[in-house]
């Protein structure tokens, strides 16, 4: 990987850009640091691995992933206009060209995307059955789907779904993280929202 320009706001080649360097918009999710680098470690990236990203959000995961994988492509899939535009502003922030954004809800929008993902991070979704039966028909042989869930019903659809894709080597990790703030004139530990993290990989 080339050196990074000094300018950058994060001019290193470590993954676990500081949340507060990116840009954000209220109400926006954003995954957080620590749940990025569990991400990262999961969908065991390549040099040249093409990533969809659905439900990138602020875009993290793709402005990590596009400095990781420089000779890769990433699809950032955002429903909203101004959350797409904010994926763009943060791939300009840190420099990252191998990014395209589009706009578009999933799984209907799955259908415009030519090049077929090695890997994909399915960052929630309405329908994230659907979504994740949709993405396995795309995915490469022996790619590989990391899903997030929030809630006990998205954690049992997706499960239930890698079970009926016949997905190998299902893992499933919680997060349980704990960062140190200041409030006031206390340092205190605050959690990190928790977050399970599933893995699958396709059969050839």
């Amino acid at each position: 990987m080339p050196d990074l320009p000094v300018s950058l706001p994060w001019p290193y080649i470590s993954p676990g850009i500081p949340d507060e360097l990116f840009e954000q918009l209220p109400g926006i999710p954003m995954t957080k640091r620590e749940t990025r680098l569990l991400l990262l470690s999961q969908l065991r990236l390549q040099r040249d691995t093409i990533l969809w990203d659905i439900g990138a959000g602020t875009g993290t995961i793709p402005v990590e992933v596009g400095r990781l994988c420089v000779d890769g492509h990433i699809m950032a899939v955002e429903r909203d206009e101004e959350v797409a535009h904010l994926i763009r502003t943060n791939c300009d922030r840190f420099g990252v060209k191998n990014v395209t954004v589009l706009q578009g809800s999933a799984p209907e929008c799955l259908a415009d995307l030519t090049q077929a993902p090695s890997r994909v991070c399915l960052e929630g979704g309405r329908s994230v059955g659907e979504i994740l039966r949709q993405v396995w028909q795309h995915l490469q042989p022996d790619g590989r789907v990391v899903a997030t869930a929030t809630s006990l019903e998205h954690l049992y659809t997706i499960s239930e779904t890698f079970a009926e894709l016949q997905a190998r080597n299902v893992e499933v990790v919680q997060s349980v993280i704990n960062r140190l703030e200041t409030r006031g004139n206390n340092q205190v530990f605050t959690a990190v929202d928790p977050i399970f993290i599933l893995s699958g990989d396709k059969n050839t």
